[in-house]
């Protein structure tokens, strides 16, 4: 996480009622200020700015994670519980520098990079952020499609159901109910983050209940959460557990998500400016366009950045323990199970002879509600690739229709679910430098920022991030290649 005492600090913020604009309430003007981090801050005020992390940390608990944190701690137990840990270090200062772009700029980061790279520049990171994205949707609709098959499907085939026709009415369903969260924000914003903050809410009370069930072993965890290691064991077991662990990372930091970002934080930066006008070339020009509101723009931009970090640390690190207790329940709930590597229904199936039907039958509502929640923000995601990127206007309930097709069609051709799950992820690690490279690249440059771009250390920190996970990529890619 960044340090906002670094030589390259933004602006003290200098009145306390400067965030009072989250809601209806005018801009004060400024009073005295004051010195250090926390004191122009209130709890009380903190409250307003919670909800874009939030809405964020939904993509890195999405059926996803579920498929992958079954496979790596059925296969390998605890070892793999530091990727989650690295992962979420990454996350953190990913997140934050995408909706750091978006607060200081007034433009989404496929917007920023319309506006600051070539054309085919923007094309190329178009393209490739849009196979992220059906590749996210994807798989979050299948997890939403199977949470409600798991809890519905046995009532189905009751009436006569076949499985794959149980799965493709629980995909229609699904597919009503991203409908109606998504009008959640016809509502405004802060509705729609409210209802995703509630279904996260239901996915950590769910997977406390299955830890308080299988009392996982702490020391050995803590361990392995701060080891790095892989199993050696053998060439084969080498490659799976690198495998799984690049899915793993793919899962946890998201692509799609990091251009969300960067959109989430606008409605808060319209409230608060009193204008939905992009940030101009200048310093000068911002304060200027702004003094009618006797708060300089920069003062308020350095108090939304300051609540942001908080939103991104609480988020963040809340997905980081849900993702870390998946491992842990699939380490010691599946250890003795006889798949080796069980899907998502012989993982549900299994909870409830060793743990009671409660267990099996709370596994499958966390699922539901992260498959359905994460599908939404997929989509809302989606809006901001097509929109950014293109600049045009692609109405949302549009896209969600369109991007269901290819997870009904894979329904139907009846695929194994979680080897499309994994593999989607995967494919989610390779997109992350296309999503990554440009946010730093921005992120960095004065002429985009001014006073607020990186200091040193984050750009190391960054780099040092798109460095590791560019060199996992080559080495799973040169394994699966040539069975290296």
């Amino acid at each position: 996480m960044p340090d906002p005492r670094s030589s390259r600090t933004e602006p003290t913020v200098s009145t306390e009622t400067a965030a009072n604009a989250v809601g209806t309430t005018p801009l004060q003007p400024p009073s005295a200020p004051k010195i250090g981090f926390f004191s122009t801050l209130s709890r009380r005020e903190m409250w307003g700015y919670f909800g874009p992390a939030f809405v964020a940390s939904v993509a890195y608990i999405d059926p996803g994670n579920f498929a992958t944190n079954i496979l790596g701690g059925t296969q390998f137990g605890y070892r793999l519980l530091w990727v989650l840990l690295w992962s979420n270090l990454m996350a953190m200062l990913i997140q934050y520098l995408a909706a750091k772009l978006g607060i200081v700029t007034g433009l989404t980061l496929p917007q920023n990079c319309r506006k600051h790279f070539s054309r085919p520049t923007t094309l190329i990171l178009w393209i490739a952020a849009e196979i992220a994205a059906v590749a996210t949707d994807l798989a979050e609709f299948l997890g939403a499609a199977i949470g409600l098959d798991l809890l519905f499907g046995p009532l189905l085939y009751a009436h006569g159901f076949s499985p794959k026709e149980a799965m493709l009415a629980a995909a229609l369903v699904s597919t009503v109910l991203v409908f109606l969260i998504l009008a959640l924000d016809l509502a405004g914003f802060r509705w729609l983050e409210r209802g995703i903050m509630a279904f996260v809410a239901i996915v950590g009370v769910s997977y406390a209940f299955e830890i308080f069930l299988v009392h996982p072993d702490w020391k050995l965890a803590t361990i392995y959460t701060l080891m790095p290691t892989l199993d050696h064991s053998s060439s084969q077991n080498f490659h799976d557990s690198l495998y799984a662990a690049v899915a793993m990372l793919g899962a946890t930091v998201m692509p799609h998500v990091i251009y969300l970002h960067s959109a989430l934080v606008q409605p808060r930066l319209k409230e608060l400016t009193g204008s939905d006008i992009p940030a101009t070339e200048t310093i000068q020009d911002l304060e200027a366009h702004h003094r009618s509101t006797q708060i300089p723009r920069l003062a308020i931009l350095s108090r939304f950045l300051r609540y942001e970090m908080i939103d991104v640390f609480v988020a963040m690190n809340g997905a980081w323990l849900i993702n870390s207790a998946m491992i842990l329940m699939a380490a010691v709930a599946f250890v003795h199970s006889s798949y080796l590597q069980p899907t998502i229904e012989q993982a549900y199936l299994t909870l409830g002879p060793l743990f009671g039907r409660l267990a099996a039958t709370v596994f499958a509502i966390a699922l539901l509600c992260s498959g359905l929640s994460s599908s939404t923000v997929g989509v809302m995601a989606g809006q901001v690739i097509i929109e950014g990127f293109l600049d045009i206007k692609f109405p949302i309930f549009l896209r969600r229709a369109i991007t269901v097709i290819p997870a009904i069609a894979i329904i139907a051709t009846g695929l194994d679910p979680l080897r499309i799950l994994v593999f989607s992820q995967v494919i989610l690690s390779f997109a992350l430098p296309f999503a990554l490279i440009p946010l730093l690249l921005l992120t960095n440059r004065f002429d985009v920022m001014r006073s607020f771009s990186s200091a040193l250390r984050m750009k190391i920190a960054g780099w040092a991030a798109v460095a590791v996970i560019i060199a996992l990529n080559v080495v799973l890619l040169g394994q699966l290649a040539f069975g290296l």
